[in-house]
């Protein structure tokens, strides 16, 4: 694999980074959504936040490669400077350092976007997700036990945190 490019979510990652969304959707725990999201409303998300919270994009050998992103984490407005994250990369170049790389340049913008905090959140077990946070510098606080129900099982959560 060649170098990994980061940048700025574009319209063109559109339809891969939602199939990517649908994976996980559909397939595995690792995201709580039951049903598949349409490209329009994928599409949507990311548009109605982009003014605010940063989205970007990775590419490996010219090809789609994951993408991360910031949200929002609660709706009251003295959270207003905390942003929830969430971050997906292609199976095929998992473990190649493109996830790290997404964190490395998301947080950068989140930080340039004045944001103070950044939440994260991942289905457990999930160990590669566990030393991708803590690698880029989020912190442990807790797990949430048997939070979210998929696939007839009860999944625990863990949450980690980021000061900008």
């Amino acid at each position: 694999m060649g170098p990994v490019v980061v940048r700025a979510f574009e319209e063109r990652d559109v339809a891969p980074a939602c199939a990517l969304a649908n994976h996980y959707i559909e397939h595995t725990a690792v995201h709580f959504g039951y049903t598949p999201e349409t490209e329009e409303q994928f599409r949507r998300t990311w548009v109605e936040g982009r003014a605010r919270y940063p989205w970007v994009a990775a590419e490996a050998d010219g090809a789609f490669a994951g993408y991360a992103k910031c949200g929002v984490w609660r709706t009251r407005e003295a959270y207003a400077l905390s942003a929830e994250t969430g971050i997906y990369v292609a199976r095929h170049v998992q473990g190649k350092g493109v996830g790290r790389a997404l964190y490395q340049e998301l947080i950068r913008r989140a930080r340039e976007a004045g944001f103070h905090l950044l939440v994260a959140g991942a289905t457990l077990p999930n160990e590669a997700s566990v030393k991708l946070h803590e690698s880029v510098g989020f912190e442990r606080v807790g797990v949430f036990s048997e939070c979210g129900r998929k696939f007839d099982r009860w999944h625990d959560v863990i949450f980690w945190q980021l000061k900008l």
